[in-house]
């Protein structure tokens, strides 16, 4: 085993991902907690943007960190780790979307300011936080295949070969979901009543 202390996150000895990861699945909790504290700010961003509701997302994040720890012994290194992750707080955050009762709606905005991230991403660099609640409202009317596509695409900045990796699906099929989630994202923006753009 490797203290705590030699897994420190700012520590040479960290290694890569690979590295920890493998330490992890041979039950190495230091190793584990390091994955934790680097990768879960990420995936409580993701989660918030696929779930829309900050306490949705965090037992989101929670139920995913429980579901990798049970993983570990059977990850292969198939998929980057942090790639592996998505997958895991993607299938986490769809999972607490089917949890939801058949009436509860998904626009998850009550206010302007709750979909701002406390670690923003490239979108909110380029707009208002105003116009970034709109663009989080309309990915919440999104269904869910569109809106994980949209999220991990467009808002992580992950390829096409890495979101079709997360999805276990194909290249082809992310472009699709792609393609269709910009047009009903572009069509939820103009029908937005609050409107558009700079007043």
């Amino acid at each position: 085993m490797i203290s705590v202390e030699t897994w420190a996150p700012n520590s040479p000895a960290a290694g890569t991902d690979h590295l920890v990861l493998a330490a992890a699945a041979r039950g190495d909790r230091a190793a584990f907690d390091l994955l934790v504290h680097r990768h879960t700010p990420r995936m409580y961003r993701v989660a918030l943007r696929i779930v829309g509701e900050p306490a949705d997302a965090e037992d989101a994040v929670q139920d995913a960190w429980i579901a990798a720890w049970r993983a570990l012994p059977r990850y292969r290194g198939d998929a980057a780790p942090a790639t592996w992750l998505y997958r895991v707080v993607t299938n986490a955050a769809l999972g607490t979307l089917r949890k939801r009762k058949p009436t509860a709606t998904l626009d998850g905005i009550a206010d302007g300011e709750r979909m701002i991230d406390p670690a923003p991403g490239p979108e909110t660099a380029a707009v208002s936080a105003d116009d970034a609640a709109r663009v989080h409202r309309a990915l919440n009317t999104l269904e869910p295949s569109q809106r994980v596509a949209l999220v991990l695409r467009e808002f992580e900045g992950l390829s096409y070969e890495e979101v079709a990796t997360v999805l276990e699906t194909t290249v082809a099929a992310v472009r699709s979901r792609l393609h269709r989630g910009r047009a009903a994202l572009l069509t939820a923006l103009a029908s937005d009543e609050s409107g558009w753009g700079p007043r």
